[in-house]
């Protein structure tokens, strides 16, 4: 019979099992090799170790909303488990943006080399000075709300207590949006 002494030698006696928490993350680009420029940016996300890709919605050509005087947008959503906290995630999106050449927003939904954003985390709200979660205007969002809906329709929102699906209906505001072939 082993001791414990033993058995603590033993690496995969204490295995760490962290928690994984699911989260959705929001891709665009529109500026250069706009898929290019998304895929970099999930490779570089997933390469840490600490997230786990687990599904990805179709790719999508979308009209820019709110500064209508800019290129189109590709636009995807991935899911991933992460150890990462909401915190860290954001951290770690931030980073791959400034690497990707993203350099501080001049103009407010301007164009953008890299947009990363966590829409959902759990079924964590969120409200803090750095980090609304979910985010704030996804249930506005067409770019947002079908790529998630791809993945899953039936995904809760944990403020408004709808399902994606319901909320992509729900929309009133056109979106330019179509899907756009893409051999990630």
């Amino acid at each position: 019979m082993k001791t414990c002494a033993n058995l603590c030698k033993s690496a995969s006696y204490f295995q760490r099992t962290e928690l994984l928490h699911v989260a959705y993350i929001s891709i665009g680009s529109n500026i250069g090799n706009k898929l290019e420029n998304c895929k970099k940016g999930v490779d570089a996300l997933t390469k840490s170790g600490s997230v786990i890709l687990k599904a990805r919605s179709s790719c999508y050509k979308t009209d820019p909303v709110d500064y209508p005087d800019q290129d189109w947008f590709i636009n995807y959503v991935i899911k991933i488990e992460t150890s990462l906290d909401p915190f860290e995630l954001l951290n770690r999106l931030k980073s791959i943006q400034k690497d990707a050449g993203r350099i501080r927003d001049e103009i407010r939904f301007g164009p953008r080399i890299l947009d990363l954003d966590i829409i959902l985390f759990d079924d964590t709200v969120i409200n803090s000075e750095n980090l609304t979660i979910p985010h704030p205007r996804m249930h506005k969002r067409r770019f947002v709300l079908k790529p998630v809906c791809d993945i899953d329709s039936k995904i809760i929102h944990p403020v408004l207590k709808k399902n994606m699906k319901y909320l992509l209906d729900s929309l009133h505001e056109e979106q330019g949006i179509e899907e756009y072939k893409c051999d990630y």
